[in-house]
């Protein structure tokens, strides 16, 4: 692998280059020294930049990578990786519930922000997200990977869009999406807790290698 190569991914592939770049477009408030709120428009600015982070950046973007790895998992292959998927996920997840809650509050202690003007530019926000990821897995999955093809990652990203477009109180934009993965939200629950640097000793060990003193 060239080293140089990967680290410029984010500015020489395409897909990933406009991902990268939407982002920035729509935080920019948020990495702003000089922002502050305590006007409408700059608290709208806050609210906006809020549901692209975590609703898109947080909430769609990286859920094409997490269900190809965690697919590559299922088969046990890549077993490492996916663990590590698996626990980061969680976290994400953790993250986006957070992101959710703050911006609901946060229309909620404030609805004179959440106008017509502002539901509409988050629709379309959410939109443009979840057509980006949709790019993102056509150009990584060309041919289909292990059962796993772009045309049901498109629908699992339009499910994942209408869920992310629920939780802050607006209408589905994809009629009859349905989740293809269903094993995902089996996934995203991670009920096992164990000490992570531990993994190989309580999950793998063997007959042979049992003590019993």
């Amino acid at each position: 692998m060239d080293e140089g190569e990967i680290f410029n991914m984010y500015h020489e592939v395409p897909s990933v280059a406009k991902k990268a770049s939407w982002g920035l477009k729509y935080t920019r408030e948020l990495s702003d020294p000089k922002f502050n709120t305590g006007t409408k428009e700059n608290d709208q600015a806050l609210l906006k930049n809020l549901i692209a982070f975590y609703c898109c950046l947080e909430g769609i973007f990286f859920y094409c990578g997490f269900t190809q790895i965690l697919s590559m998992g299922r088969r046990n292959k890549m077993t490492g990786t996916s663990e590590q998927f698996q626990y980061i996920l969680r976290d994400e997840s953790m993250h986006l519930n957070f992101g959710i809650d703050m911006i609901n509050q946060i229309k909620f202690e404030n609805p004179g922000l959440w106008t017509d003007e502002l539901k509409q530019a988050s629709t379309q926000m959410i939109l443009e997200a979840t057509q980006l990821e949709i790019e993102y897995a056509r150009d990584t999955m060309p041919r289909g990977v292990l059962g796993m093809n772009a045309s049901m990652m498109e629908e699992y990203l339009q499910f994942i869009a209408n869920r992310r477009l629920v939780q802050i109180g607006l209408p589905e934009q994809f009629v009859g999406a349905e989740n293809p993965f269903p094993w995902m939200s089996e996934i995203m629950d991670l009920r096992k807790e164990k000490n992570f640097f531990e993994t190989r000793v309580i999950e793998y060990q063997t007959g042979g290698a049992l003590t019993w003193d």
